[in-house]
């Protein structure tokens, strides 16, 4: 007969600050998901962290955590400049399913690092790698994306842009976010979401990508250790594909009076998705009412005359349908991210379970390589904010 704990898939956390404790109230939601042990150095974060997971283990390092012989599957949530490190560790010692969260590194040499212990995972062990992107899984996002994958409405996507306007980075343990050394860069850190998006949303990866971006207003009266923050609170970032592509980054993160965070439009011969969504309801003024609910509106060209789409000044878009997409309020309280780090934990519990039972062939929806090539477009797209020109990505350095 076996016990409880047997029955479920066990977890082991490293780091539990703010996106961890995220990621344990939505694991919480799920039968059959238990975090069992977890590493966090900082007391207040642990103390915070065993309320969301009274089960688990507090260990005293990573290595006494990876010396677990009960854990099932990782999940990394430290801060960014640790993943890559950590990762390796997790390979090196104990090889289990591990869900990363974004950005897989921080630097050229970290890419090059995860892209070799990817190489060696693949070719050894099959082990599954899958890179925390939520934007995919957010349910107004979701749709999107199925509806720009089939096509019925606007044909392939010709153009696809972005526009997050959002509030400031916040405050972590130690502000390690802060500094472009610690997490990659704004266009890196936050960014890498937007560019998998783009490369999930197109079927391709960009050939070239420019960048014009700075830091106008946000934390340059902060000071740590005599040194001022150095991250970008603004940017345009273009993203060329073959056959004449395209796809738009407007990022601004000192927009929190925006009524919705994020806004994507892809655009077809045929017509074009719009999709809205809104910012983390904590945030939300109350004295503005209730929160706006995520909305998908789904338009086509209208042809009118014999002469169709050519050379017809009276041509003008037809709404063909907008749809409200409510997330349910106990996935919105959960976290940050519109139900979004419930619905891939889902997924990852499933393909976790498989692997488990032996199945050497589950894979993760979202691999260590679209972390890596999202990882690589920001960093590309760093450069190219500093240096005033695009960047290939196709050769060089920040090849695909």
């Amino acid at each position: 007969m076996t016990s409880k704990f047997e029955q479920k898939l066990r977890y082991g956390f490293i780091g539990c600050g703010m996106m961890g404790q995220e990621h344990l109230r939505n694991l919480a939601m799920i039968q059959g998901a238990v975090a069992a042990a977890i590493y966090e150095p900082d007391s207040a974060m642990q103390k915070l962290a065993a309320s969301f997971a009274p089960e688990a283990m507090f260990e005293g390092s990573l290595d006494a955590l990876l010396a677990r012989t009960d854990i099932d599957a990782w999940v990394i949530t430290s801060p960014n400049q640790c993943h890559a490190e950590q990762l390796a560790a997790i390979v090196a010692k104990n090889p289990k399913p591990v869900l990363l969260e974004k950005p897989a590194c921080v630097d050229l040499a970290g890419v090059n690092a995860l892209q070799a212990i990817l190489d060696k995972a693949s070719s050894s062990n099959n082990l599954p790698i899958w890179t925390a992107m939520e934007y995919r899984y957010m349910p107004p996002i979701t749709k999107l994306i199925e509806e720009a994958h089939r096509a019925k409405h606007t044909g392939e996507a010709v153009m696809f842009s972005i526009r997050e306007h959002r509030y400031p980075f916040l405050s972590k343990v130690g502000d390690w976010n802060r500094f472009s050394r610690n997490t990659g860069g704004t266009l890196v850190e936050k960014c890498c979401h937007f560019f998998d998006l783009m490369r999930h949303v197109m079927q391709a990866d960009p050939i070239r990508v420019y960048a014009s971006g700075g830091q106008n207003h946000n934390h340059l009266d902060e000071q740590y250790g005599g040194a001022t923050p150095d991250i970008l609170d603004n940017a345009y970032v273009v993203l060329d594909f073959a056959n004449g592509r395209r796809a738009l980054l407007d990022l601004c993160m000192f927009a929190e009076g925006s009524r919705y965070q994020e806004e994507l439009c892809v655009v077809g011969a045929k017509g074009k998705l719009d999709c809205k969504v809104p910012g983390p309801g904590r945030f939300w003024p109350s004295e503005l009412g209730d929160a706006p609910v995520a909305q998908l509106t789904v338009s086509q060209r209208h042809k009118t005359g014999a002469d169709g789409w050519t050379n017809n000044p009276t041509i003008t878009a037809v709404p063909l349908q907008t749809l409200d997409i409510p997330v349910d309020k106990a996935l919105l309280a959960a976290g940050d991210h519109n139900g979004s780090t419930f619905y891939q934990h889902q997924k990852f519990f499933e393909m976790a379970k498989a692997f488990k039972a032996g199945d050497k062939n589950a894979k993760p929806e979202v691999s260590l390589q679209d972390g890596l090539k999202a990882v690589l477009i920001g960093l590309a797209a760093e450069q190219s904010a500093k240096m005033g020109q695009a960047i290939s990505l196709t050769e060089g350095s920040y090849k695909l």
